[in-house]
């Protein structure tokens, strides 16, 4: 299997599963989510939003990486798109006024590192481990190395 496919299936794989453990499963951070007695109930509302939709962008992104048939490069260059929008968001979401990270009640167990946010550094590391991948299933010749 060619690296390119490879990491495109790995962060597939992260961005269908992250936001749900995220936000609703693991107990520590669920409590900053979904549990979170001070978010509304629209905020909640917004935060489900995000998780399923996430979850169906997760698992595009990995039917496009995965399927066979068709131009592999364009499926390849696709699923990246797909699998970047949640992680883009992520980051695109800090542009707008009063957004934050965190709640301030948390800021005390809320996880940075190198100065940023847990979640904003994955997201970071994702879009370039799929820069990465496009830009080398650009380089790969038409056919080689993209199917198993």
């Amino acid at each position: 299997m060619a690296l390119p496919r490879t990491l495109i299936i790995v962060v597939g794989v992260i961005t269908t599963i992250s936001a749900v453990l995220a936000d609703l499963v693991v107990p520590e951070l669920a409590a900053q989510h979904a549990f979170n007695p001070g978010w509304p109930p629209h905020a909640k509302f917004h935060d489900a939003q995000y998780m399923v939709m996430t979850v169906l962008l997760g698992l595009l992104g990995l039917t496009l990486a995965l399927r066979r048939s068709g131009d592999p490069r364009g499926r390849l260059l696709c699923a990246t798109g797909v699998l970047a929008t949640p992680w883009l968001g992520m980051i695109g979401a800090l542009l707008f006024p009063g957004t934050a990270t965190y709640d301030p009640e948390f800021a005390d167990s809320t996880l940075f590192v190198f100065g940023l946010h847990g979640q904003v550094l994955m997201a970071i590391v994702l879009i370039f481990v799929l820069l990465g991948a496009a830009a080398a299933t650009l380089r790969l010749p038409s056919e080689a190395g993209i199917r198993p």
